[in-house]
Parts: C-alpha cells; sequence; structure tokens
C-alpha cells in the first residue's frame, strides 16, 4: 500500500512538474511575443523619426542652396536714401523698399491692417522683410501668406491698398511680385533675405518699436 501511495505522489509531481513547465513555457512564449511586438514599434519609431530628421535635412539644404542662387524677378534698387525724418516721405517704389524713413520702426509681426511706411522702411533697414498683399486677393491667399510667415522672426506682414500685384515682397533695396501665395519664390525670399546682406543695421531689433493696429501675431 505504501509502495502504491509513494509511486501516486511520484505521478502527482510529475503531472504538476510537467503543468509547471508548460505553464513556464507559455510564459516565455508571452513574453517573447510582448518583447518582440515592443521591439517591433520601437524600430518603426526609430525608422519613422530618422526618415523624417533626413527628409528635413535635405528640405533644409534645398532651402540653402535655392537661397544661395539668385532669385528669378527680384528688383534691386541701389543708391536709397536712410535718413531718420519726421512726418510723411514720398517713396519711388510701393510698397517701399528703402529711403529715408521714420526714428521709430514698426515691429515685426502679422498685421491686418495697413502699416505706415515710414516706420515699416526702418524695420528693413534691420533686416526684416515686408510682405505685403492687395487686400482683394482672399481670405485664403491670406491665410497661406500666414503660414509661410509662420513663427519667423525678423517679418512683417500686412495688406497694402492698391499694391499692383498681387503679392509682394521687400527688403532693404530688393523687391519680388508675385500673382499668388503659392509662389515658391516667396520662401526663397524670405530664407535668403531676412537679416541678410543687404540689411544696413545687423542685429539692430525688430521688437520695442511701434505695434499699430491689426496686429494678429
Amino acid at each position: 500500500m505504501n509502495k502504491k501511495r509513494s509511486q501516486e505522489n511520484l505521478d502527482r509531481q510529475a503531472r504538476l512538474a510537467a503543468i509547471q513547465a508548460e505553464q513556464r513555457a507559455g510564459e516565455r512564449k508571452r513574453n517573447a511575443l510582448i518583447f518582440g511586438g515592443i521591439g517591433a514599434v520601437i524600430l518603426a519609431i526609430i525608422i519613422a523619426v530618422t526618415l523624417v530628421i533626413v527628409n528635413q535635412v535635405q528640405v533644409n539644404r534645398d532651402r540653402e542652396a535655392a537661397a544661395g542662387q539668385d532669385i528669378d524677378g527680384v528688383q534691386t534698387y541701389s543708391d536709397v536714401t536712410f535718413d531718420h525724418v519726421d512726418g510723411p516721405v514720398e517713396y519711388e517704389q510701393s510698397p517701399p523698399v528703402g529711403g529715408n524713413h521714420n526714428p521709430v520702426w514698426t515691429n515685426c509681426g502679422v498685421y491686418t491692417e495697413p502699416l505706415p511706411n515710414e516706420n515699416s522702411v526702418h524695420s528693413l533697414e534691420h533686416g526684416a522683410v515686408w510682405i505685403t498683399y492687395n487686400p482683394d486677393i482672399g481670405q485664403a491667399e491670406i491665410d497661406k501668406l500666414t503660414e509661410l510667415v509662420g513663427t519667423r522672426s525678423y517679418v512683417l506682414l500686412s495688406p497694402y491698398p492698391d499694391l499692383d500685384s498681387p503679392v509682394a515682397a521687400s527688403a532693404w533695396g530688393l523687391q519680388l511680385k508675385v500673382d499668388s501665395a503659392d509662389d515658391a519664390r516667396l520662401g526663397t525670399f524670405l530664407d535668403k533675405y531676412i537679416q541678410g546682406e543687404q540689411t544696413r543695421e545687423p542685429g539692430a531689433a525688430c521688437s520695442g518699436g511701434i505695434t499699430p493696429a491689426g496686429s494678429v501675431g
């Protein structure tokens, strides 16, 4: 009888050991699947991030290359004056690209109302680019220009009544007029001339001046 019980105990222990071994194997399999899945997700994220970084690097290189070339359609105006004066100024270009101007500059930003020429020319002297648009171009085009400007510093964006083209980009002594906010030359103009070589006063501020009514950013 004792021998029979001993055998039964051995059999139960064997079955228990087999069950425990099976459970451990199942846990190892589940863990392998879980960690394998996590590893796959991490690998996918790394690949996606790497592709984004590589793509952005290439975009930046393309932008730098484009900004290093002449931009088709840009008009150059040399020998513009730069004295500080009080009162209104008659400018040869519309919008102006330089000339005598108010001692106080316009703070860079996005505006929904026209800006004073005399103050905004001073901003150009500090290296700003002034994007102006005919108010009749429609809100969709205005939204595209606002998105183009984004969070860039040293940019003015404002409507310009009676502008003879849908959009104009102006820097000190330079101007580009285009028919659409989608024109790729606008972005290149910003890349090339924001604080570009044409800047008369490099490092001068585009804040701390005046903020006319109609600022939205």
